[in-house]
């Protein structure tokens, strides 16, 4: 119960982004025995990427780390290129230096990862998610990236029901045979359409804090495949409502995170809400509940269901090669490329639902996960799998 109380205590100083005012040190360590604690003989690893979603700093020689605060209260490793983490690779900060276990991977000529988005988990759906996972047992990926609306709902539900709803994700994906990548999306915002919810705005968990609660960072970096991958959380939100938007708090992190890649490595973005997308016309405008189009926020009107400043997140970027930028949301696979100057344009994409088809009849969208293979820091066009067998 006092553990369970200190938990909510920190989420609730949080919050949206706030800092928690307290030392963090710890070491990320050699788990040569991979039994995800640090044993005699097993030597620390230096120069290791670490970050409490404000601060971004490396290990010394001895793989010790100082980040000076908890900033948002979670902590993690942002896993180099040809490891993986024995311990989980996000961390609550405590009394005690907090200690990060990695192990080297078999070394291969290629990856092959899988994107899939939408679960919108419930008791009813856990079979979509056990299709997903026997594509993955098929594929046997280094890993599976889920971009959002991993949850049925918590933004209009009460605390019993959103916490079932993220349990029963956390337990179907811990059942996955190999390490899974969430993002957050507009459904895991707790609480927020207070209208419905009838949580308050004081509640520790509120927003974005029970993401954080149950599955740690909802912003994040890792390494794999010669690219480096970027978690964002683009669904922001203005009073009752959510928009697609990476807040400030997230771009200083980003500009402090890629300072620490080489320039020539490629960047690969994954978000709930996408940065560009082409659904919104054959969709059409509406202004309907309870996801109108156009969204206003401090005066100005913006669009909801795609990112909203994605100038500004490019910007960050720069001139890094930025081959893949991955999205759900909208229920589609989609492939959008822009004809720009630079001689390795960003492809815009978005994977289907796993929760199953959308949209009429005359413009259904199928179910489905896509694959991709990177070799020679290249990235495949990807291949889509549907769950389901076509229509006749």
């Amino acid at each position: 119960m006092k553990r369970l109380l200190r938990l909510l205590f920190t989420a609730s100083l949080v919050g949206h982004g706030g800092i928690v005012g307290a030392q963090v040190t710890g070491v990320v360590f050699d788990d040569r025995n991979t039994n995800g604690r640090r044993d005699a003989g097993e030597p620390g690893l230096g120069r290791i990427v670490i970050s409490n979603q404000h601060g971004v700093v490396t290990t010394d020689s001895a793989g010790r780390f100082d980040l000076g605060s908890a900033g948002t209260g979670v902590v993690f490793v942002s896993v180099p290129d040809g490891f993986r983490a024995t311990t989980r690779f996000w961390q609550r900060p405590g009394a005690e230096p907090l200690a990060f276990g990695l192990t080297p991977t078999a070394s291969a000529p290629g990856i092959t990862f899988i994107h899939a988005s939408d679960t919108h988990i419930q008791a009813s759906s856990v079979p979509r998610v056990d299709r997903l996972r026997a594509i993955a047992d098929s594929v046997r990926p280094a890993f599976v990236l889920i971009t959002g609306d991993l949850t049925r709902d918590a933004l209009r539900v009460g605390e019993p029901e959103a916490r079932g709803y993220y349990e029963l994700y956390a337990r179907e994906t811990a059942r996955m045979s190999g390490p899974v990548w969430s993002v957050p999306g507009n459904h895991e915002l707790f609480g927020i359409e207070r209208h419905q919810s009838l949580v308050s705005q004081t509640h520790p968990l509120y927003g974005r804090g029970m993401y954080r609660h149950y599955l740690g960072p909802d912003y994040y970096s890792f390494n794999a495949g010669g690219v480096h991958f970027v978690g964002l959380n683009t669904a922001d939100h203005e009073d009752l409502w959510y928009y697609g938007h990476v807040d400030s708090t997230q771009l200083r992190w980003l500009e402090r995170d890629l300072a620490q890649v080489p320039g020539n490595v490629p960047i690969v973005t994954f978000n709930h809400i996408p940065f560009a997308s082409a659904k919104m016309a054959l969709d059409g405008y509406t202004d309907e509940p309870p996801a109108p189009t156009t969204i206003r926020v401090r005066g100005k009107d913006q669009y909801r269901h795609v990112v909203s400043n994605l100038d500004e997140v490019l910007k960050v970027i720069g001139n890094r090669p930025f081959p893949l930028a991955l999205g759900g949301h909208l229920h589609t696979r989609e492939r959008i490329e822009f004809g720009t100057l630079g001689s390795a344009p960003t492809r815009f994409e978005q994977t289907a639902a796993v929760v199953g088809p959308s949209g009429p009849p005359w413009l259904a969208m199928a179910s489905g996960v896509t694959v991709y293979t990177i070799r020679n820091r290249q990235i495949s066009e990807g291949t889509f799998i549907k769950l389901d067998a076509p229509r006749r």
